[in-house]
């Protein structure tokens, strides 16, 4: 297969400066059908060809592909219960304001919190966020809408550090759950030259690379339950299959009892989320031709994982579109026809 109408996509993508570089690929749970890069690292006229090794920043993949996979771990070993209130592992959380949160609740988006906050403008460490992210008001009552929260996650990041004994990064390395070694936090200074640079941080003074493009990521060192980690579209293709093989199979990730509780569809009235992931909907960034069973998600920096278990099929798209800015839009509307042509290359066009 060599996937000419996504090729063409992706390599005019990149003709029109919706991203430097972008690497792409797809496979089912037996192994990758096709990859492919495109573009070069940055726009400069000596910059490096973009390869199927080049290392993104995953962004918000980090919920499901981190913070989901040792959430389910922790329940698998019978250490978490998803609908206990996160007060039985966070003592913090007992008072009136914040007791009903549930773990559940930080997972699909209704915990109440808010969005987004600019914490790392006077914030630095665990301690500080955890002090500032518990004296944020409810925006909503918990259950009952679905808002999504890069906060929440951020404390899943502690409730999973507290009921582990070590840290996220130790934690999720132990896992192993990509088969090339080549997902994690904090890339080492011998791999920056294959890190894909994102943007220029004025807050930190600095092009961005192989360093968290996230601010609030950054300012808890790099490492975080929504955002910090890194990977080549290979690594994360690696994870993809260990995810179809777990809704089949007793995997090294969990049990298929336990795969389909986390991509089960929430509960919450008007909701498209699961327990970490997003789900298909003919609006999402996976467009319009996966089952209704696909689970995936996106990260801010330009990537995305798709994961259709009753096609057996995924799809891995990755990108620095923020380079040289986060206001460049360009590459998020073109992700949905990017995964169409994916179908049809396929020979699934309905």
């Amino acid at each position: 297969m060599n996937f000419p109408r996504t090729r063409a996509l992706l390599h005019a993508a990149v003709a029109e400066r919706a991203t430097p570089a972008v690497t792409i690929e797809v496979g089912r749970a037996s192994g990758m059908l096709w990859t492919h890069a495109a573009g070069t690292l940055t726009y400069d006229a000596d910059s490096s060809a973009a390869h199927v090794n080049t290392i993104f920043d995953l962004a918000s993949l980090t919920k499901p592909l981190a913070t989901g996979s040792l959430l389910m771990q922790h329940v698998l070993g019978g250490r978490l219960d998803l609908d206990a209130p996160i007060a039985d592992v966070l003592p913090a959380w007992s008072d009136a304001a914040h007791r009903r949160i549930t773990v559940r609740h930080l997972l699909d988006h209704s915990s109440g919190l808010p969005a987004h906050a600019r914490f790392w403008e006077h914030a630095r460490g665990e301690s500080a966020y955890a002090e500032a992210i518990h004296a944020q008001p409810l925006d909503r009552a918990p259950g009952t809408t679905a808002v999504y929260s890069d906060m929440g996650f951020i404390v899943l990041g502690f409730l999973i550090e507290r009921i582990g004994g070590a840290s996220l990064e130790a934690q999720f390395n132990a896992l192993r759950l990509d088969s090339e070694g080549e997902l994690g936090f904090l890339p080492p200074p011998s791999l920056l030259d294959r890190c894909a640079p994102t943007e220029f941080d004025p807050w930190r003074d600095r092009l961005l690379r192989g360093e968290v493009h996230d601010e609030n990521a950054a300012a808890l060192g790099g490492i975080a339950g929504h955002a910090g980690l890194f990977g080549t579209a290979t690594a994360v293709g690696s994870f993809a299959q260990l995810v179809l093989r777990t809704f089949r199979e007793d995997t090294a990730l969990g049990t298929p009892a336990l795969m389909r509780v986390f991509a089960a569809e929430s509960s919450v009235p008007g909701s498209s989320r699961a327990l970490g992931w997003d789900r298909m909907r003919p609006s999402s960034s996976c467009g319009t031709r996966l089952s209704a069973s696909a689970i995936g998600h996106t990260g801010f920096t330009g990537t995305s994982l798709w994961i259709d278990p009753d096609r057996d099929r995924y799809i891995v798209l990755l990108s620095n579109r923020v380079h040289p800015t986060r206001e460049n839009q360009t590459f998020v509307s073109l992700r949905p026809r990017i995964h169409d042509a994916v179908a049809e290359d396929l020979g699934h066009g309905t």
